[in-house]
């Protein structure tokens, strides 16, 4: 089943001609076909953004391993891990490249931090034989991930742990990310809850402890069970987690996700791919522009639009805006946690400052859904400079200031030092990325490393801890401040000029004066107005360094005016899956200060 055809000419089709990664992805086909013993798989030719082989179902396991711990710079990183619904997708690549036959596509997303590369492992599947062997003994992070895939899709992974619903209620009939699931609640009869299906659903909501991998007592001693959340000050969201204890002492702690999903991949098959812009920013809704960006990207990959250089450094400089307003809630929150009052209101505060002039730039705060398909919505306003410089000029002194309070406070690092520690090759071993991983030591930024948006003309350091701790995470995240401030200064001092979107017949919506002067580009805005672009058929995949880690947009388009399917991979999600390795043996209150340091919100877990 191997690839047909030179792999340089393989490559060339999978890689866009001007992508910096082709050699990356050159020499990772050319180590896989050296490899000895490696199981039979395809390569397929007409991706556009990263390797991607297909394999059966029976040798998934040893390719997998082959990945892991036998190729030469290894891919380590279980990335992501989603499904596809295909039964209705009509186009599936070219006639001459079509991908195998298949109901389902299990898609298996994997990160090698030696290669700087993303590869794409994919099986079909049937409809009428759903099954799939876990890879939880392979990668741990897989049990979240596998559990999400079932829930969604109902494919069955054999050996799985605790294969139950993740982010559904248990008592919820069908798959919802299966193409016969309903989209919107007015497809369905009216809600009613009478008495039988009511004790149903409260008999649901009974804590069994056998079925979260607990057991009722000890040799020595009798357990405590306790519900931390979901509802409570310090998960920071509707985030649940049950704890096993014995006195004070942590036996075990299971997070408990799902209160706060909304279906936003679901509500991406529905949207055209233009109004689906300001649901990205619900998602990590602290993230603000940083949402849009992936997604934006990818579908420029898509359709092969190139933004101009000033819309690309305006996109770079309001990115670090919002990494500086999430830090800033972090930094204060993670203070508050662990016993300090005085820092989240002085934080929020220059948050405050700071969402005056994201709203004069765009005019809103939290969410401005201001980046389009190849550009900005609106070039920047008379006197941003001014507003931007003063910003920049007032919040370093700030930010020493709260390293005094914080970081150099004595009770801070006694509630934080040696707490919630894992190390580098646990992080990578659970997915870990974004400040969680460098605090641990290793300096991989994706800015760096796969620099997107022209983030490579930009001069700027990359934090790092050392012990993996609680407090190295918030170390790190208080120096990344530093460094947004270095980028946004660049920004300030070089801003080129030129337009602000690209002009492009699938960007959306056109510059109105052209649109007073020429038909063509009336009709295509009235026609992107209306249905949407019609984006072309094929499979793109964008990460970016969010706030809280690597966040990317898997979206697969059949020629239609929204996507097929959008995966969207969230950094929150694996980080939150570490809980019960890191806190056990540990007090309550210190389960108090490891999630604080985690640094998440719930709609980024839930989606």
């Amino acid at each position: 089943m191997k690839g047909e055809g030179a792999m340089g000419d393989v490559i060339a089709e999978c890689q866009p001609p001007q992508s910096p990664y082709r050699a990356a992805a050159e020499q990772f086909v050319a180590d896989l076909r050296e490899q000895p013993g490696t199981p039979g798989y395809w390569l397929q030719p007409d991706c556009l953004d990263l390797p991607t082989l297909w394999v059966q179902p029976g040798t998934l396991l040893p390719i997998l391993i082959a990945l892991k711990r036998e190729l030469p710079r290894p891919f380590r990183m279980l990335y992501d891990l989603s499904a596809i619904d295909e039964r209705l997708r009509t186009r599936r690549g070219r006639e001459q490249s079509r991908q195998p036959e298949s109901d389902f596509t299990l898609v298996y997303h994997l990160l090698s931090l030696e290669r700087d590369l993303f590869i794409r492992i994919k099986v079909p599947l049937t409809e009428t034989d759903l099954r799939i062997p876990s890879i939880t003994g392979i990668w741990p992070s897989a049990n979240w991930y596998e559990r999400e895939v079932w829930d969604l899709f109902g494919i069955d992974f054999s050996g799985h742990p605790n294969q139950r619903r993740i982010m559904m209620p248990e008592t919820w009939q069908g798959h919802p990310l299966r193409k016969d699931h309903h989209a919107r609640a007015t497809e369905k009869d009216p809600f009613s809850l009478d008495e039988k299906k009511e004790r149903r659903e409260q008999q649901a909501l009974l804590f069994k402890p056998e079925e979260w991998g607990m057991s009722r007592s000890g040799e020595t001693s009798d357990f405590m069970f306790l519900n931390l959340g979901p509802n409570h000050p310090s998960v920071h969201g509707v985030f649940r987690v049950a704890l096993q204890l014995d006195g004070e002492r942590i036996v075990d702690a299971v997070p408990d996700i799902g209160y706060h999903h909304r279906g936003a991949e679901k509500m991406a098959e529905r949207q055209s791919w233009h109004s689906y812009i300001p649901y990205t920013d619900r998602v990590d809704y602290l993230g603000g522009v940083m949402n849009n960006l992936p997604y934006v990207l990818a579908l420029e990959q898509l359709a092969g639009i190139t933004v101009p250089p000033r819309a690309q450094v305006i996109r770079v400089m309001l990115c670090e805006l919002f990494r500086l307003s999430s830090h800033l809630v972090f930094y204060g929150t993670f203070a508050q946690d662990v016993g300090q009052m005085s820092p989240v209101f002085y934080m929020f505060e220059d948050r405050e400052r700071l969402f005056g002039i994201v709203e004069a730039i765009t005019g809103a705060r939290m969410h401005p859904s201001w980046f389009r398909i190849g550009g900005v919505a609106m070039d920047l306003p008379r006197g941003w400079e001014q507003k931007v410089r003063e910003f920049i000029d007032y919040l370093p002194a700030r930010l020493r200031e709260y390293e005094g309070m914080v970081l150099k406070n004595g009770t801070v690092k006694r509630r934080t030092r040696g707490i919630g520690v894992y190390n580098t090759e646990e992080a990578i071993e659970w997915g870990v990325t974004g400040p969680g991983l460098r605090a641990t030591g290793l300096d991989w930024d994706l800015r760096k490393r796969r620099p997107y948006s022209g983030y490579e003309q930009f001069e700027f350091d990359i934090p790092t801890a050392v012990h993996g701790d609680s407090y190295d995470r918030c170390l790190v995240r208080a120096e990344e401040m530093h460094q947004s401030l270095r980028i946004i200064r660049q920004c300030l001092d070089n801003m080129p000029g030129g337009p602000v979107k690209a002009e492009h017949p699938l960007t959306t919506p056109p510059d109105r004066p052209r649109t007073m002067h020429d038909i063509e580009t009336l009709i295509q805005h009235f026609l992107n107005a209306s249905w949407g672009p019609v984006m072309p058929a094929g499979e793109v995949c964008v990460p970016v360094e969010a706030t809280k880690g690597l966040n990317s947009y898997q979206l697969v388009s059949d020629g239609d005016t929204s996507a097929y399917r959008a995966r969207i991979r969230t950094p929150s999600f694996p980080h939150l899956q570490m809980i019960p390795l890191i806190s056990r043996g540990l007090m309550v209150a210190d389960l108090i200060a490891i999630i604080a340091s985690i640094d998440f919100v719930m709609a980024d877990v839930d989606r």
